[in-house]
C-alpha cells in the first residue's frame, strides 16, 4: 500500500486530491494534527514516511517544503514554483516522451490550469513544424471561479456579493500572469503569448483557445487536426470533432480528462481545449502523475 502525504491539504487542490485518494484501497494517507500542519519537523517526518508527497502550497512555501523533502520521497508540486526549474519534470504526460520522464523522476511539477490547455494545443504543433518557435500567438481562457481558491469561492458564493461578479471578468491585464513562463517554455516558443484569462460566474471548468490565421500555420487546419488525432487518443486527453453551436466552459466539470478540438473556417482557425480547472488543470493531473510515479495504472482513481 502506497503512503501519501499532502502538504497543504486544506486548500482547494489538496482537498480534491484527498477526496479522490480516500476512495482508494491501495492508498494510505498520512495526516497531521491541526497544530502540526505548519511544524517543519512534523512535516519533514511525514514526508520521510511517504512514498509520494504532494505540495499544495503557495510558491514560497513550496520552495521551503522542497528543502524539507528527502531524496527518498517522490514529490509532486502543484504550485508555480518549480514548473520551469532545473531538476524538475513537467507533469503533462501526454507530451511526446514526457510520460517516461515522469515515471523516472523524483521531482514532478504539476502544470498550471491555463498552461495545461495552452501547451496541449501549441506544443504538438511546434514539434510538428506547423507552428514556428518564433510565432506571435495570443490566447484567451475562460475559467470557473474555483480556480481562484477558497477566497474567490467565498466571494462568489457569499451573500451581498459585488455586482461585478455577475459578469465575466478579465484579469492579469498587465501580461504578467504566473503561467506565462511555462506556457512558452513547454510549448517550445521563444516568447509567451498575449494572454487574456477570464473568470466567470460558474464553479469549475475551462475552455482555452488559441486563435490563428491560416498564414500563422505552416500548413492547414486539417494538418493540425491530424496531429491532434494522432497524439490525443485518450483515455485522459482526446481529440473530438468540433461541436455545433456553442461550446460551454463547464462541459468537462468534475472530470479529469481534456478534450481537444479545432474550429473555424480554414482561414480563421480556433484551437480549443476544454477541461476542468480542478481536474486535468490541478488535482486530476496530480493524481495521474502520482499513478505514474507509483507504477500503477495511469487512470486509477480518475473520473473520465
Amino acid at each position: 500500500m502506497a503512503r501519501i502525504f499532502i502538504d497543504g491539504s486544506a486548500g482547494t487542490t489538496g482537498l480534491r486530491i484527498a477526496q479522490r485518494l480516500e476512495q482508494r484501497a491501495d492508498i494510505q494517507l498520512i495526516r497531521l494534527a491541526e497544530e502540526e500542519r505548519k511544524d517543519p519537523a512534523a512535516r519533514r517526518e511525514a514526508m520521510a514516511a511517504a512514498d509520494v508527497a504532494f505540495f499544495c502550497l503557495p510558491d514560497a512555501a513550496a520552495v521551503e517544503a522542497a528543502a524539507l523533502a528527502g531524496e527518498g520521497t517522490a514529490v509532486i508540486d502543484t504550485s508555480t514554483a518549480h514548473r520551469t526549474a532545473e531538476g524538475w519534470t513537467y507533469g503533462f504526460p501526454e507530451l511526446p516522451g514526457q510520460r517516461e520522464k515522469i515515471r523516472g523522476s523524483r521531482r514532478v511539477a504539476n502544470p498550471g490550469c491555463h498552461a495545461s490547455g495552452f501547451i496541449a494545443l501549441a506544443a504538438p504543433l511546434v514539434q510538428a513544424g506547423l507552428l514556428a518557435p518564433d510565432a506571435a500567438l495570443s490566447c484567451f481562457s475562460v475559467t470557473g471561479y474555483s480556480g481562484g481558491g477558497k477566497k474567490m469561492i467565498a466571494e462568489y458564493q457569499g451573500e451581498g456579493r459585488d455586482p461585478a461578479l455577475d459578469s465575466p471578468r478579465q484579469y492579469a491585464l498587465g501580461q504578467r500572469h504566473k503561467h506565462l513562463p511555462e506556457m512558452a517554455k513547454l510549448s517550445g516558443l521563444e516568447t509567451p503569448p498575449v494572454f487574456c484569462p477570464i473568470v466567470a460566474d460558474y464553479f469549475s471548468g475551462m475552455a482555452v483557445t488559441i486563435p490563428l490565421h491560416r498564414k500563422d500555420l505552416r500548413g492547414s487546419a486539417a494538418d493540425a487536426v491530424e496531429v491532434f488525432k494522432a497524439l490525443y487518443t485518450g483515455p485522459v486527453v482526446r481529440y473530438v470533432p468540433c461541436p455545433e453551436g456553442m461550446l460551454a466552459g463547464n462541459a468537462m466539470a468534475d472530470k479529469d480528462g481534456m478534450e481537444i478540438t479545432v474550429a473555424g473556417d480554414g482561414e480563421r482557425i480556433l484551437l480549443i481545449s476544454v477541461f476542468d480547472n480542478l481536474g486535468k488543470g490541478a488535482s486530476g493531473a496530480a493524481i495521474q502523475n502520482m499513478n505514474l510515479l507509483l507504477g500503477t495504472e495511469e487512470t486509477l482513481g480518475l473520473v473520465l
